[in-house]
């Protein structure tokens, strides 16, 4: 953990050295009082207080409001989809063996992945549980599963060590967070480590997406790693030989798995293009949430420390903020986002269904409106701008991003950084946010 890195040590500040030392040392115990970051106070991940969607759901199954209805097919997974807005359309498949149920996942028994704005739920063929990981908005991903066996008193079970393992380091940023994953499988679904792997988001080129996913969809002579095996040990050793092409412009599945088992037959590219923007923000969002409040403990404990009275922000206590906001801000403008070069088209409702949930401003215009011809979408802002995990953050660095998305959204503006970013975007995104954002600070309102 970073430790106060705007202290200096000269001659000038010895007299006060022992008090920084003792500063110091009482941060370090405290850091290694846990394992990672997030076991910290003021996070403390572990404990049983969490405020997500499954955790919201079970209270309210717990008080008797509401019941999940379970059939002999799909178990619970209709009625969870239902309760946490997660819909059908935006099921993927994904058969390379990268969950804890593995054994069960397959090219011929793909895992089915559908999510929320602020949800993700996983199913396989004769499951034992249904997977879901949901967004605490101060702790960040929080895991789950549900037993498909039916009761009078279905059970949201929390998960932690089994799951960190991979979504607690640095593959999601090194905080509790999600993961999408790019990779070369194998005829029986195992992913091919030696060949290479990635973590994708909305800036990861498309011929470096969805290995070990089924892909439906249309995008013209743009290729990704979808609805490929690797069967031949040449490619094994080579994977950027393969030729992908035998992938691409798939729009049924009914040559490569039996998708009569699911509750879609689609895999739809464009909602596989959301889901990966979207676990790579709540990923910055959590990130940035963790590390400036833990950057605001440091700062307080250095203050009783220092026998100082609560004023200006410490330099090093800035700097954190700033190194985390960042990120945050061109990861909400999309300003390393992938290209496209073609258009391109999914073969499900998902993209009529997601642009529908709006919110809208007077001219119609939503940041949920795609684009899908030389970007996602049409205005380049993050509609998790609106999550409970965007509002949750601290105020100082609240504060900073909307003082930093002002500076940039400026009509007129040059910034060599967000080169993409027309005056038109500038006008439409500020337009929008204004009437559709509460909260958004006075200097905002100001023409």
């Amino acid at each position: 953990m970073p430790i106060t890195p705007g202290v200096r040590w000269n001659s000038r500040t010895r007299p006060r050295g022992a008090l920084i030392l003792a500063a110091l040392l009482a941060l370090s115990t405290t850091a290694r009082a846990s394992d990672t970051p997030a076991e910290q106070e003021p996070i403390s991940y572990s404990s049983p207080e969490v405020d997500d969607p499954v955790a919201r759901l079970q209270r309210r199954l717990d008080r008797g409001e509401v019941q999940l209805k379970f059939d002999a097919e799909h178990g619970y997974l209709r009625s969870v989809l239902d309760f946490l807005k997660a819909p059908i359309s935006s099921q993927g498949l994904v058969y390379s063996k990268t969950s804890f149920q593995r054994d069960r996942i397959a090219p011929e028994t793909p895992r089915a992945v559908y999510f929320g704005d602020d949800v993700y739920v996983g199913w396989v063929q004769a499951g034992e549980v249904i997977e879901l990981s949901s967004v605490d908005p101060q702790k960040g991903a929080i895991f789950y599963t549900l037993p498909q066996q039916e009761t009078e008193r279905p059970k949201f079970r929390r998960q932690t060590h089994e799951c960190l393992q991979c979504h607690d380091s640095s593959l999601s940023r090194g905080i509790p967070g999600h993961l999408v994953r790019s990779v070369y499988p194998d005829p029986r679904g195992q992913p091919i480590l030696s060949a290479g792997t990635f973590i994708t988001g909305h800036q990861s080129p498309l011929r470096e997406r969805w290995g070990g996913w089924y892909v439906t969809g249309t995008h013209g002579s743009q290729v990704h790693m979808g609805n490929l095996i690797v069967r031949d040990r040449e490619h094994r050793d080579r994977p950027e030989k393969i030729d992908l092409t035998g992938g691409a412009n798939c729009t049924e599945l009914g040559g490569r798995c039996d998708v009569a088992p699911y509750l879609s037959p689609h895999s739809d590219i464009v909602a596989l293009m959301v889901l990966e923007h979207q676990t790579q923000m709540h990923n910055l969002l959590t990130r940035a949430n963790h590390q400036t409040r833990l950057a605001l403990r440091d700062e307080r404990m250095l203050r009783e420390v220092l026998k100082r009275e609560p004023g200006e922000r410490l330099a090093s206590t800035n700097s954190r903020i700033r190194s985390v906001g960042e990120p945050l801000v061109r990861y909400l403008l999309f300003a390393d986002e992938a290209g496209l070069v073609e258009p391109v088209a999914g073969t499900s409702p998902f993209a009529r269904e997601f642009a529908s949930c709006g919110p809208r401003d007077p001219a119609g215009r939503s940041l949920r409106d795609f684009d899908l011809k030389r970007r996602m979408f049409r205005y380049p802002m993050s509609y998790l701008i609106y999550s409970e995990a965007f509002e949750a953050q601290p105020e100082p660095l609240k504060e900073y991003v909307y003082r930093r998305l002002w500076q940039i959204l400026q009509v007129g503006e040059t910034d060599d950084q967000f080169p993409r970013l027309t005056d038109d975007d500038r006008r439409n995104i500020v337009e929008i946010l204004r009437a559709t954002k509460p909260g958004l600070p006075e200097y905002w309102r100001s023409e």
